[in-house]
């Protein structure tokens, strides 16, 4: 298997990103559109609005994540939301989302966080069985909700 390097995304690396931030929204459905991606990414970098991890194998960037920062106001802390996570298809299998949830997950301790939280949909059933083989766990005793306001 080839090793794969995660490393934190810096403008330097819009460039990688723009494709695979543009598939990942395709496979949810959404129409390709590189320029958004990359204005939505820049900005978010920009910002530093979120964070992103990229994994790398040999010479070409095959997947990323985004997490969001947030805080529980109950526990008083900080806590990270794994919002995006995505690896192309021909690098799937290869260990690539293991190595950017790692990454992920020792970002977020090295930050002090008491926890990560994501969330896919039901029919994700690969994305699940991958979360639930590295530890992560569902909220059982809760429900999500959302209000939808000007955009779907």
């Amino acid at each position: 298997m080839t090793a794969t390097h995660t490393y934190r995304a810096s403008l330097d690396d819009i460039d990688a990103l723009v494709p695979l931030f543009d598939a990942y929204r395709q496979f949810y459905a959404q129409a390709s559109d590189p320029e958004m991606a990359r204005t939505f990414l820049a900005e978010r970098l920009q910002r530093e609005e979120s964070l992103l991890l990229l994994a790398r194998i040999a010479d070409g960037v095959v997947g990323f994540t985004q997490l969001y920062p947030t805080f529980s106001s109950v526990r008083a802390a900080r806590v990270w939301v794994l919002n995006d996570l995505y690896v192309e298809p021909a690098a799937r299998g290869r260990g690539v989302a293991r190595a950017l949830l790692q990454a992920a997950s020792d970002f977020a301790r090295d930050d002090d966080a008491i926890r990560l939280e994501l969330e896919t949909t039901p029919d994700n059933t690969s994305a699940q069985a991958l979360y639930h083989a590295t530890g992560w766990q569902l909220y059982d005793d809760t429900l999500r909700f959302h209000l939808p306001l000007t955009r779907g």
